[in-house]
């Protein structure tokens, strides 16, 4: 019995002991973690977001960022380890040794007169006739008789003097750190730790590998279902036009699963005619149209490209929500479908790239498509203008009348000239001028220095494998390089991120493309170190060489610098007029673009070389390309980076192989228009 429950001590012991060799040192580290943590505001300030409440730290925004599974998690298993320790001091008893000379108060080696003189002593004090005190009486019978006997018997006195111990030699014990009834093998014990070991070893993984399985053959690992990418790669054309990316984008299956409630004809109906504009509609059948697009819930995104979402009942409120948030993955689904090599020198497509991009920016600035159209000297439109608080259409017009046409003029102004425009000529209150200060100063300025070149060789030669470094530096006048983009009307916490694209307008096929992040600082050092070390290793540079090369490259990412690295294969022998692309997901207006001329030379080096791309994403089966594009004419706006024929002729700005500094295509667009 003794046995058993020492092994059931035993056994509680050890699971404190695995609970605790993980959660201690974890523990510690998030606790100095959170404790060396800066404390920096990153969102933006503007009284637009702050009314949005997405940055309030209310008491339930507090309880619910600590209420992660992570930190959760961690309580609960500190929980578990305190009753552990509670209950384990509690079931277990101190080892007490038995000493009959100390419970007689004798000295080792007494003799057997002294001994019965220290009994009756004894006995007069604790004896059951002598003291009725229940504890005298287990005292005097488990403690003092026993010692006693011990001292007077020759034979347990013998035994006691050798071996320590009235009942002779003692054996050593050992026990098992498992529950008492898993050791009583007899009856349904022995069911039980059976159906226990099936359980936990056959029935338990099979069920995470069931429910494993069930999920990927429906949802990519970006939690995307398999059916959206089908329908994307079908409909994805190179000459998809940036107005038409909206309706392959909302024929998403997450979409088509929304329900549809006829309690919704009246709320949808006024909505569908206040958005209508915004519609690429067949006037022809127009109750078809409605209908389809009533199925089909663009008119919500519309409703929330022209901000009218207020008249929306709580069920659609729901769906409205439900689009918004899954929005942001399944355009960046659909980027890269646009950028699946599937052009006949394997590369993507720029044009429905670039579309996506700029919707994907419209939806997070809640501005409408239509409001990129040139006009009034300004290629990109009044888009950029309508992200900033507080301004409208009439705000625009109002500021161009002083010459202000392009956004990037707006923001080369000085605070106190800014603010007087805004104020005395566009009509905004102070407040409201500091309001789009703020967004000002949180609006990223992005410098692109791209070099080409074969790694070991002079020149680049057909057939080489040319590696592109570009480092994306950026900068915004708050001082910040990880920041949350302004966007009030956005219900979620959206991060922005930029799409390096090296592209051959001409031809509409992107040779390169990357997705960058400023968010992560200490990922980019660990990614730029190894990638400038190992160049470095394949050039055969000395140790001290490469850790001059890691340490410039730590420095420049610390300053608000990403490396991005890639590969292709040269083409044939001339000169190919490329252009980089650095498209923000999040704002409108500060994009970057330059041209540069990749100088390729005729093939000179014995052998000739291969570069196998990364596979990319396997499109469906049952899916095929159409031979023939259908040349299609859209009465829409045009991407800001269409490109002028004449302009690609002039070649203006183009560096052959060399370093293409970038910097933000406004300042190209302005110079031009000058």
């Amino acid at each position: 019995m003794a046995a058993a429950e020492e092994n059931s001590s035993l056994f509680l012991i050890f699971i404190l002991t695995m609970i605790a060799l993980p959660l201690v040192p974890y523990t510690i580290t998030r606790l100095c973690h959170a404790a060396t943590k800066k404390a920096k505001t990153i969102h933006c300030r503007c009284s637009g977001c702050h009314r949005s409440g997405k940055y309030r730290k209310s008491i339930y925004k507090k309880i619910s960022n600590f209420s992660t599974w992570s930190n959760l998690t961690i309580l609960l298993l500190w929980i578990v380890v305190i009753f552990l320790i509670y209950y384990i001091k509690l079931s277990s008893r101190e080892v007490q040794v038995f000493e009959p000379y100390s419970i007689l108060g004798l000295e080792p080696g007494a003799s057997e007169s002294e001994i019965k003189k220290s009994y009756r002593r004894l006995s007069i004090q604790y004896h059951p006739d002598k003291n009725p005190d229940p504890e005298a009486h287990t005292y005097f019978v488990e403690s003092i008789s026993k010692a006693y006997q011990a001292l007077t018997d020759p034979i347990s006195r013998e035994n006691y003097e050798k071996y320590g111990h009235p009942d002779g030699r003692q054996g050593f014990q050992m026990g098992i750190a498992l529950p008492k009834f898993l050791l009583n093998m007899d009856g349904a014990s022995g069911g039980i730790m059976l159906l226990g070991i099936v359980g936990l070893c056959i029935l338990f993984p099979l069920m995470i590998a069931v429910i494993y399985l069930s999920r990927s053959s429906k949802y990519t690992g970006n939690y995307v279902m398999h059916q959206t990418l089908s329908t994307y790669y079908y409909f994805m054309k190179p000459s998809l036009a940036p107005s038409k990316v909206m309706d392959v984008f909302i024929k998403a299956a997450e979409y088509m699963e929304m329900p549809v409630r006829r309690s919704d004809d009246e709320p949808l109906q006024k909505l569908f005619v206040a958005v209508r504009s915004e519609l690429n509609l067949d006037l022809k059948n127009i109750r078809t149209e409605q209908a389809k697009f009533w199925k089909q819930h663009p008119s919500l995104v519309k409703a929330h490209l022209t901000r009218e979402s207020f008249a929306l009942t709580p069920a659609l409120v729901k769906d409205y929500r439900h689009m918004l948030e899954l929005a942001p993955r399944l355009l960046e689904e659909l980027v890269k479908i646009a950028l699946l090599p599937r052009s006949p020198n394997g590369f993507g497509w720029l044009r429905p790239a670039i579309g996506v991009v700029e919707l994907s920016q419209s939806i997070i600035q809640a501005v409408p498509l239509s409001a990129r159209k040139a006009g009034g000297g300004n290629s990109e439109g009044i888009a950029p203008f309508l992200q900033l608080p507080h301004f409208t259409e009439a705000t625009v017009k109002k500021i161009a009348r002083k010459k202000i046409r392009a956004f990037q003029e707006l923001c080369d102004m000085s605070e106190v000239e800014r603010a007087t425009l805004l104020t005395q000529v566009a009509g905004l209150s102070e407040e409201e001028a500091r309001d789009v200060e703020l967004v000002l100063e949180m609006i990223p300025t992005v410098e692109v220095d791209i070099k080409c070149e074969t790694e070991g060789e002079e020149g680049i030669q057909e057939g080489d494998v040319v590696t592109m470094y570009a480092w994306v530096s950026l900068q915004r006048r708050s001082g910040l390089t990880a920041a949350l983009p302004h966007a009030p009307f956005y219900p979620f916490h959206r991060e922005e991120n930029f799409w390096l694209l090296l592209a051959d307008t001409a031809s509409n096929e992107v040779w390169l493309s990357q997705k960058i992040s400023f968010m992560d600082e200490a990922t980019a050092i660990t990614a730029a170190s190894k990638a400038i070390q190992d160049t470095q290793e394949a050039l055969g540079a000395s140790p001290k060489e490469i850790g001059i090369a890691v340490r410039e490259a730590v420095d420049r990412v610390k300053k608000g610098s990403r490396l991005v690295m890639g590969k292709f294969q040269a083409p044939s022998e001339g000169n190919h007029n490329l252009t980089s692309f650095c498209l923000c997901d999040a704002w409108i207006g500060c994009d970057s673009k330059t041209s540069f001329k990749l100088k390729v030379l005729k093939r000179s080096r014995a052998g000739t070389r291969t570069y196998v791309p990364e596979e990319g994403p396997v499109a469906e089966d049952g899916i095929e390309e159409e031979e023939e594009e259908e040349e299609e004419e859209y009465d829409d706006y045009e991407s800001e980076y269409s490109e002028d024929e004449e302009e690609e002729k002039k070649g203006k700005g183009k560096v052959a192989n060399g370093a293409a500094h970038q910097r933000a295509s406004s300042d190209i667009d302005s110079g031009s228009d000058d």
